[in-house]
């Protein structure tokens, strides 16, 4: 067999600019609740929301509620569950989730939402290649904002959080959402390559059997570049320019 014959690509951080925003806002989020979370407790407050670390290790890749959950989890601070009718707030782990969720929403409302410049080459290269694309994404705005950066049309499949919610489908680190995808695709894992910048990310793509799992790392940080590979990556990429060239060869 020669290469993948499909591609799963993440969506913030590989496809679209948007990891820092969703950054932001994890950090607006958390830091505007740390008050309320000491009330009552002796001793620190609990650390503030570190925007490059703790978003890469708790929440970068996760749905909403994991990562409410993993960040609430690393400052030892119980909230009750809650339902999904809470408002924005501190007071349970649903209504953490909501608070991120309307300060995402509020800055695309304001922000233009772009594409990385190696996106657009690379798709129309696996395309004239016949290689078959999907997306996937936690969130539930992928689907807008692909669109709004011009790439709405450039997939064969798209799974993103409205599906995972519709589908009962459990959030990465397991499998679910790239299998999901190479399945819409037609393809098995054993077939296809998943291109992820996340941790969890490309640990799901290695427990779900892809052929090839490709780290993204575009800061270029040893660091990431390390723990990418701990995590599962069968290689590294500073950018998407390579990926065709890699993709032909099959394996790194």
């Amino acid at each position: 067999m020669n290469g993948p014959e499909a591609v799963v690509f993440d969506t913030d951080g590989v496809l679209l600019g948007t990891e820092a925003r969703h950054a932001a806002a994890w950090k607006e989020a958390f830091d505007g609740c740390l008050a309320a979370w000491q009330s009552g407790r002796e001793g620190r407050p609990p650390r503030p929301f570190d925007a490059l670390r703790d978003y890469r290790e708790l929440v970068d890749g996760r749905a909403r509620l994991d990562g409410v959950r993993a960040f609430l989890a690393s400052r030892r601070i119980a909230l009750p569950a809650g339902t999904p009718q809470d408002p924005p707030g501190c007071g349970t782990v649903h209504a953490v989730a909501a608070r991120k969720e309307q300060i995402f929403s509020e800055a695309l409302r304001t922000e233009d939402v772009r594409a990385f410049a190696d996106v657009p080459p690379t798709l129309r290269q696996l395309r004239e290649r016949s290689l078959r694309c999907a997306a996937v994404s936690a969130s539930r705005h992928a689907r807008a904002l692909l669109e709004a950066a011009h790439l709405g049309s450039s997939f064969d499949a798209l799974v993103d959080g409205e599906d995972a919610a519709a589908l009962d489908l459990p959030g990465k680190p397991a499998p679910a959402l790239f299998l999901e995808a190479a399945a819409r695709l037609g393809t098995a894992p054993a077939r296809a390559a998943v291109v992820e910048d996340a941790l969890v990310g490309v640990e799901a793509a290695r427990r779900g059997g892809f052929r090839l799992v490709v780290g993204l790392d575009r800061e270029d940080d040893p660091h990431l570049r390390e723990a990418l590979l701990a995590h599962g990556a069968h290689l590294v990429l500073r950018g998407l320019t390579e990926l065709p060239a890699v993709l032909q060869g099959g394996r790194p």
